[in-house]
């Protein structure tokens, strides 16, 4: 058994073809959950197919997996996997992904590390097999530190996730992450940093809960002059949020079209005090329609609806000039160009407008991380202090590290 993708082509495909190190190939990554178990408890074995080719490509997931055990005491063992539910032939859009089940039971083996082989698979798994009056303290493990899935190579036993990798796996980006340089009306930079901090991880995702989907978010956007001889801060607004959010809360069967919620409250300031003190907090709901197209491209549309509350005297009427709507819109090819617009329409004809440019560098002939990005921007609310002042058309060009 092999694990080899079929890609939609108009040329067809021999099986050795993929083989050949010079054809782009689809990924196959295997884990599984629990990481600890019992003789005669039932496993889960996941399969997340990645499709790292240039082309839509379909796989369709063998109903049995044949497994080999081995220790450092025993004999090789070979056992069987079912796949958990009847699956179609699963279309895989470029750079997207696709998830399988199946289900074992581990068998009578010795305690410690098994060392688990999958046939046609290169990839070698690790489980640890508890004696069976551990069953309580293998209950007792929380979910939140109990790793999902446990990869090994040969000769290795598996270790759990350190504090500091629990943290840093439940931190990911946000807002664009970016560095903008523009010349109107002197020189001047824009740059602004974005990240996101999932209070619970689920134990997998079929056990996902309401609550595995809260966030707190971080936002700072700051202004910076670059003319002047002490070279200031124009402004600079923070903007901590907390925040549920799930991508796909509704699905279509065949996955091109999905729907995704984000809800929440944050806040936003200047920092300063006095004449120049600047804040507001808001309450949103964001829906998010997405739609992936056959070449592997992605159309998101997020308007962010907002009602204001708490707002501080010194900038009472922020509203009429941002209003309550960002209407915001993206696409984006797969490791390629992306291009995302947004609108805000205030009273009185006030209208804010913002376009954001980006291209991969790794696509271009210095081969560098991060992305090449340019952004034009006119309208109101450029910064938080000067939200009423009417910023001319501005146009700023430099790095971004997350689009």
């Amino acid at each position: 058994m092999r694990f080899i993708p079929r890609v939609l082509s108009p040329l067809p495909l021999m099986v050795g073809c993929a083989l050949l190190p010079t054809v782009a190939s689809a990924t196959v990554n295997f884990s599984i959950e629990p990481a600890q178990a019992q003789p005669g408890q039932t496993i889960t074995i996941q399969a997340v197919y990645v499709n790292t080719t240039g082309e839509v490509a379909e796989w369709v997931p063998p109903t049995e997996l044949v497994l080999h055990w081995h220790s450092q005491t025993n004999q090789p063992l070979q056992t069987t996997a079912q796949m958990a539910h009847a699956e179609p032939i699963r279309t895989v859009a470029v750079n997207g992904f696709v998830i399988s089940h199946w289900h074992s039971t581990v068998p009578e083996l010795s305690t410690g590390i098994q060392t688990l082989a999958l046939e046609g698979s290169s990839q070698l798994l690790a489980l640890d097999i508890a004696p069976q009056h551990s069953q309580a303290l293998i209950d007792a493990t929380p979910p939140d530190t109990t790793p999902t899935d446990a990869i090994a190579q040969p000769g290795l036993a598996y270790s759990p996730p350190t504090a500091f990798e629990q943290i840093r796996n439940a931190i990911s980006s946000y807002e664009p992450i970016y560095f903008v340089v523009g010349n109107r009306p002197e020189t001047n930079a824009r740059f602004q940093l974005s990240f996101k901090y999932r209070l619970a991880n689920p134990p997998s995702l079929e056990e996902s809960r309401f609550y595995h989907h809260f966030y707190l978010g971080y936002t700072q956007r700051s202004l910076w002059d670059l003319s002047s001889d002490s070279i200031p801060f124009i402004d600079t607004t923070y903007n901590p949020s907390v925040f549920w959010y799930k991508e796909k809360l509704w699905e279509t069967a065949q996955q091109p079209f999905y729907m995704g919620l984000n809800a929440g409250i944050e806040h936003k300031s200047n920092g300063k005090s006095g004449e120049d003190s600047r804040s507001l907090n808001d309450i949103y709901l964001q829906p998010e329609f997405n739609y992936t197209f056959n070449n592997g491209s992605h159309l998101k549309f997020m308007p962010r609806i907002k009602q204001y509350i708490g707002v501080s005297d010194d900038n009472a009427d922020y509203r009429d000039y941002m209003g309550t709507i960002n209407w915001r819109l993206r696409w984006q090819q797969a490791n390629g160009l992306s291009i995302m617009g947004s609108y805000q329409h205030g009273k009185h004809g006030r209208q804010t407008h913002q376009v954001d440019i980006a291209w991969p560098l790794k696509r271009t002939p210095l081969n560098l991380n991060g992305y090449l990005y340019a952004q034009y921007f006119n309208g109101y609310g450029e910064t938080l202090l000067h939200y009423s002042k009417h910023s001319q058309s501005q146009f700023r060009i430099g790095l971004a590290l997350i689009p």
